[in-house]
């Protein structure tokens, strides 16, 4: 027998994702997406080529070795896949749940090319899942360096780095401005996405390797970053992301009932509207909401006041489908729990009622002209196309920029106009001695992923620069 004609067939579609289904799920902040269980994991796992030349890890900014965490899933030794995973990346159930592994692994499978790729990103939450229920076990022994490092933050960027130095042996205090840690993992992702248990679990292991997480310690009041240098910091990495919200600038928007993205989330999220009555967070939200912008904030935002009791909500967009930013995957669970889209459409103006609360909404109809600096095609309005949309709440979601706190506090620390850090590309540096920096920071808002890939880049450049000092 021909040796293919012994080879069991590839299965060409992959293993399905188990959720909670819409109709249900609109009504809960409970998580959509269920997980694999055992078997579906190692049915998913056994369509990997195992590639000489893998390409996949190629489109991993963390660079995990991702055929042999998945041929070791294969073969249910998962205590074994878990650790190589481990290896390179201290935050997998996190990126398991919002890394856009479509947009990068996953884009590079070979089997993407002729079927559906490997679902890295379920395999890895699936084994993070499994780590965390049975109990986390903590493998580096590094010997201490001596050296002391201060991280400003403690979200993606920040985590990764301090769990990587303190991997390398490196005394390593994180320094986080709010109550708890996760930067915009706890304030800006809502629990039906990534739930506070996982994130306190992946911050507990960093914990766990050695670093030490302050909480309610604002850097830039309650030291500058030359005063951490001065108190026995050999070196400092700032990841402080970018928590600024942006407006739109356009008349009416100081209305009652008009909340940035930034402020509507960190109400829901931190402040507990979503398990409402038991926390009487105080937010409003009206029968009829409008969110501005197509990104995945925009989309964890509507979803949100949808299960917070709205009767109808609007996805409000300036340009097409194929433009909008958020994922496949968040847009797809959008439109099946009835969110609207109304596309090509862009705000010009707020009308409030006689108590100051805004009650419409004027827009304009939008064309698609030539792409613009972002690739995507640039809206160009169409004249007299405007009209009214009721509202009761409108939320802006249009990005944030970094909070300029560090920026002003620091002298010498170089700056572009628009607030974000200005680094090495190859390790992170800043303009200041013994200061490194990554994230949203670094780059303005983007992804979980990118973020941690950066901190990675600049712990590697830290470790080096405090071992050759």
């Amino acid at each position: 027998m021909a040796e293919d004609e012994q080879r069991p067939k590839l299965r060409r579609e992959n293993v399905p994702m188990p959720k909670q289904k819409p109709e249900e799920r609109k009504h809960n902040f409970n998580e959509v997406a269920l997980g694999y269980s055992a078997e579906q994991a190692v049915a998913e796992a056994e369509r990997c080529l195992q590639c000489p030349n893998p390409q996949c890890i190629n489109g991993c900014p963390v660079e995990i070795e991702i055929p042999t965490f998945i041929k070791l899933l294969k073969e249910r030794r998962f205590d074994e896949a878990i650790r190589e995973l481990k290896k390179k990346n201290s935050l997998p159930a996190i990126c398991g749940r919002v890394c856009p592994q479509e947009e990068q692994c996953q884009q590079q499978c070979v089997m993407g090319k002729a079927s559906d790729p490997v679902s890295i990103g379920r395999l890895e939450r699936f084994l993070a899942d499994w780590e965390i229920e049975r109990g986390v076990e903590i493998q580096t022994s590094n010997k201490p360096t001596g050296k002391k490092v201060a991280v400003i933050g403690a979200g993606p960027a920040g985590l990764t780095a301090a769990a990587d130095l303190a991997k390398l042996g490196h005394e390593v205090v994180i320094f986080e401005a709010l109550h708890k840690p996760g930067g915009v993992l706890v304030y800006g992702i809502p629990e039906f996405r990534l739930p506070k248990r996982i994130v306190a679990a992946e911050s507990d292991y960093v914990t766990k390797l050695g670093a030490t997480i302050k909480t309610s310690s604002l850097i830039g009041r309650l030291f500058t970053i030359p005063e951490l240098l001065r108190k026995g910091f050999d070196a400092v990495f700032i990841g402080t992301g970018a928590g600024l919200p942006r407006f739109l600038g356009i008349p009416g928007e100081n209305l009652g009932g008009i909340y940035s993205a930034n402020e509507f989330l960190i109400r829901v999220n931190l402040m507990k509207s979503y398990k409402f009555p038991i926390y009487d967070t105080p937010i409003r939200i009206g029968k009829k909401v409008a969110v501005v912008g197509a990104g995945n904030v925009a989309m964890d935002t509507a979803r949100s006041a949808l299960r917070l009791g709205a009767q109808q909500v609007h996805i409000v967009y300036r340009r097409s489908r194929e433009e909008m930013p958020a994922r496949a995957e968040e847009i797809e669970n959008a439109e099946e729990e009835g969110i609207i889209f109304k596309l090509l459409t862009n705000p010009i103006k707020f009308f409030g009622n006689d108590k100051g609360w805004v009650k419409q909404m004027e827009c304009i109809k939008m064309d698609l002209g030539e792409p613009d600096e972002s690739g995507r095609r640039r809206p160009i309005p169409i004249e007299g196309s405007e009209f009214l949309i009721d509202v009761d709440t409108v939320i802006i979601a249009v990005g944030r920029t970094p909070n300029p706190i560090i920026q002003l506090t620091t002298t010498g620390l170089e700056t572009t106009k628009v607030g974000t850090v200005v680094i090495d590309e190859g390790t992170g540096k800043t303009s200041l001695e013994g200061v490194y920096a990554g994230g949203d920071i670094v780059t303005g808002e983007a992804t979980v992923i990118s973020a941690m890939g950066a901190g990675k880049k600049a712990a590697r450049s830290i470790h080096d620069y405090l071992m050759n000092k």
